[in-house]
């Protein structure tokens, strides 16, 4: 018999230690609620697990991008939901203005309200935005990440749907000025007063026509024009082809057409200390040298005036021109093609959005497998662990019992001592 060393009392500490530390793992995965609490539960279990995680938290989020892209998809369709309305109103607008029930000065008021519709085309193309980002002016190329890793993705480019690109925009028009110039006979052939512009189909020129429709001046070209009768002439810097024209002390004032070359509708004014044009904003559109030929951002020709202009001038861009009644006709099918377009790009974003609803619900579908399979391996069974817990803690109790009877087991040697 020893005193030294009680093998009995180490023997029994040694199954109390290791019951405590099971105990205290079961009552850890217990109150987590998960299997593995850290690397040594179950070190491969913790490696796939985490990788499920990683794949699990990217499906969620690709979920919200999904719904994200939604979102400016059903922006962007909107605007154009409201374009559809202006193009159906201004091919009403041109059905409208080629029946010739309509005067001269009817179809001028029918211009006033496609010139606006025109700009406010631009002004939506302009102005569409979704979190900062211009989604119809032809800028717009995205991405959206719809998936957990790399290069799971799908793009959308958006067109350009303002009024130019549409194709219904029509010159730029500027105020010019001519004096009534007399040929040489002493005689005023033009009296001052208010006269209408139209163009004559039969004879192939401009028409300078009194109140009582008679043609005091013709033009081949809209910029000079020679009185009917007599020899006074009149010489615009630019063409002059239709709407009105007022001469005053023998002083024409009128409205004349540049070639449009690129310019959205829209009002525009000339800066000459910047030797630009810029629009209702403040933003430069085009650029110029002479004051005569004016060039955009890429260097294209988009406006060449007959003469340089001055500081403060302004040019006004409308919608497609309904003057008469060709045109009115031809601008019919010009509104058609635009309204065609936009159909076509509200076609394209409708096709994405469906997609896109698949794929959150495909995402879904999938972020729930997952997550099923991580749970299997990182949750605890609390049925099962709380087993565990009770077959250990029971062995706690006759571990602790145990080891205070062999520490009872020494006090015997004294026998021998006595």
């Amino acid at each position: 018999m020893i005193i030294n060393h009680n093998l009995s009392a180490l023997n029994a500490w040694r199954a109390l230690s290791i019951n405590t530390t099971n105990t205290q793992k079961s009552l850890e995965k217990l109150s987590s609620g998960y299997r593995i609490n850290r690397a040594s539960d179950d070190a491969a279990g913790l490696a796939i697990s985490e990788k499920m995680r990683a794949q699990i938290r990217g499906l969620n989020q690709a979920q919200r991008n999904a719904q994200d892209g939604i979102s400016l998809i059903q922006t962007a369709e909107g605007a154009l939901n409201e374009v559809h309305s202006i193009l159906q109103r201004m091919r009403e607008l041109a059905v409208q203005a080629a029946n010739d029930t309509n005067t001269v000065a009817d179809r001028a008021e029918l211009q006033k309200e496609v010139d606006q519709l025109a700009q406010e085309i631009t002004r939506i193309g302009e102005n569409t935005e979704f979190n900062t980002q211009k989604l119809l002016n032809g800028t717009y190329k995205g991405t959206f990440h719809i998936g957990a890793n790399e290069n799971q993705n799908i793009s959308l480019n958006i067109g350009d749907m303002r009024a130019y690109n549409l194709g219904v925009v029509g010159d730029a028009k500027i105020e010019v000025t001519a004096t009534v110039t007399d040929g040489g006979d002493l005689t005023t052939d033009i009296a001052d007063g208010t006269y209408t512009v139209k163009y004559n189909d039969s004879t192939g020129k401009y028409e300078l026509l009194n109140a009582n429709g008679v043609a005091v001046a013709t033009s081949t070209n809209g910029k000079d024009w020679t009185a009917t009768v007599g020899d006074d002439t009149l010489t615009f810097s630019e063409a002059v082809i239709s709407g009105n024209v007022t001469i005053a002390s023998g002083t024409a004032t009128a409205t004349g057409t540049v070639d449009n070359g690129g310019l959205q509708a829209g009002e525009y004014t000339y800066v000459a200390a910047d030797s630009a044009l810029k629009d209702s904003n403040g933003n430069v559109v085009a650029t110029t040298s002479d004051g005569i030929t004016f060039v955009d951002a890429s260097g294209a020709t988009v406006l060449t005036f007959g003469a340089a202009l001055t500081d403060g001038e302004e040019i006004s861009i409308g919608g497609v021109d309904i003057s008469d009644q060709a045109a009115a006709n031809a601008a019919i099918t010009t509104i058609n093609n635009a309204i065609e377009a936009v159909s076509a790009e509200r076609s394209k974003l409708g096709a994405y959005q469906n997609r896109l609803e698949h794929t959150i619900n495909n995402l879904s579908v999938a972020s729930e497998n997952l997550t099923a399979a991580e749970s299997r391996i990182r949750d605890v069974d609390m049925a099962k662990e709380m087993m565990e817990f009770t077959k250990n803690n029971i062995l706690n109790q006759a571990a602790t019992a145990m080891l205070a009877q062999a520490n009872q087991l020494p006090q015997t040697i004294l026998q021998l001592l006595r």
